[in-house]
């Protein structure tokens, strides 16, 4: 099998699709020193700029580009990369791609290709991996720093750190029995593999702590307007959503089930959910309303208790984390002392709910960045945390038992960076990436 054959060369736009001043289509593999001898006329000087005519197989232009070439292995996918900037107008990206495609040994990437190329060449591990994903699909500040500081190997370094303590803990009692008939070694030694083993055990802990956090940033904070009908939700939805998401009528139970629009809060993501009234009613869809309604108040980071300075006060059933509106401050009525006063129609008080709903959401993500943020993330960690509890509360001394346990410490860990047993994880992971990606 030839190198090509083991390899494609792939060729994708890698910049956003549709009219644009610039555009970037990306190749990688065996034949792209072949691609740009045969579209350009010269092999660039790797990693300069170089504007060259890109001509197709008659040898007619088909757009001036600067052009830049990545020579193996120092490029992103560790192969022969090629970048070609052009005009980003449909019609030059429509007839570069054809032209490219119609060489021999080329074909368009699969979705996230390029990144898998990365990681199968050892450029990326699986937690830098996830990070670039998170960095493309981030959407506020938060988000960016946290997607970044995954992909440039916060997670990866402290695995690699985890990983290297407990090796050195499993080289100790692996002399303890190699030299088992020397009383003086066994104790000592075994009493130093197990504080290695106790102190990434602790560091483990604080990573898993951190995980609630690390999937609210990445997912975003639930925040659920709860109250009882007429109370102002949906309006108040619309005036922080800055658009019409939900019907506002003075008819009782017009929201039945829940609407939410993502928002960026002074760089936090948050999930704004109205939802249905609060009350008791005989009607089974407006009764189903209110059920998912007492749910994610349940589960909600924030929840904005709502009513209307004109109505009675309301309690909602769960207070962890409340923050009490008085709505419709326009009309008659005061807001009791507890509650924050607001009016949608003159937009009385709203930059002030704005500030003090950013305020108790950024109390949530006090501490240390976190390091996990995907449910593998916590699966992994979870199983080497079990493995080294059992290890260190161990009272029987054996050294074989005891490193077996590390060992299958070592192998959750492995599975954190994507070290084995991945490929399901894999073909789940790049197929959500863009196609030059």
């Amino acid at each position: 099998m030839t190198g090509a054959e083991a390899s494609p060369t792939i060729v994708a736009l890698s910049s956003a699709s549709g009219k644009a001043g610039v555009a970037v289509i990306r190749v990688s593999g065996p034949r792209v020193r072949f691609v740009l001898e045969t579209i350009c006329g010269i092999v660039p000087t790797p990693r300069v700029a170089t504007l060259r005519k890109l001509v197709d197989g008659q040898g007619e232009t088909v757009d001036s580009a600067l052009v830049l070439f990545f020579s193996a292995p120092a490029s992103f996918t560790g192969e022969d990369v090629a970048e070609f900037h052009v005009h980003g107008s449909r019609a030059v990206l429509a007839r570069l791609l054809a032209v490219l495609t119609a060489l021999p040994g080329l074909r368009l990437a699969e979705a996230g290709e390029f990144t898998r190329r990365a990681f199968e060449a050892g450029k990326l591990d699986l937690a830098a991996v996830e990070g670039l994903a998170d960095l493309i699909d981030s959407e506020t500040e938060w988000q960016r720093q946290q997607a970044l500081r995954q992909m440039e190997g916060a997670l990866s370094g402290f695995a690699a750190s985890w990983r290297a303590s407990l090796i050195d803990a499993m080289s100790l009692l692996a002399a303890e029995l190699d030299f088992s008939d020397e009383g003086d070694v066994s104790g000592p030694l075994q009493q130093q593999a197990l504080a290695l083993a106790a102190d990434v055990l602790d560091s483990l802990r604080r990573a898993l702590g951190s995980f609630a956090m690390g999937e609210r940033v990445r997912d975003g904070f639930v925040v659920v307007l709860a109250g009882p009908p007429n109370a102002g939700k949906s309006s108040l939805l619309n005036a922080l959503a800055r658009r019409d998401v939900a019907i506002v009528s003075p008819i009782a139970g017009t929201t039945r089930d829940t609407l939410e629009v993502r928002l960026d809060l002074a760089g936090l993501p948050v999930i704004l959910i109205d939802t249905a009234g609060l009350r008791e009613s005989a009607d089974p869809i407006e009764a189903e309303g209110v059920r998912r309604a007492r749910a994610l108040v349940a589960r909600a980071d924030l929840v904005l208790s709502l009513r209307a300075v004109d109505s009675d006060p309301y309690r909602v059933e769960n207070e962890t984390q409340l923050l009490k509106v008085a709505t419709k401050t326009d009309l008659a009525g005061s807001a009791l002392p507890d509650e924050r006063a607001i009016s949608v129609k003159t937009g009385d008080g709203l930059s002030e709910l704005l500030d003090d709903i950013v305020s108790r959401l950024e109390l949530l993500g006090h501490g240390e960045p976190a390091l996990l943020t995907r449910e593998r993330h916590r699966i992994a960690v979870t199983d080497a945390i079990d493995a080294l509890e059992r290890a260190v509360a161990a009272r029987h001394g054996q050294g074989e038992l005891l490193a077996e346990d590390m060992r299958l410490a070592v192998v959750a860990l492995e599975r954190l960076v994507g070290r084995i047993d991945v490929e399901d994880v894999l073909d789940r992971l790049f197929a959500g990436f863009c196609i030059g990606k």
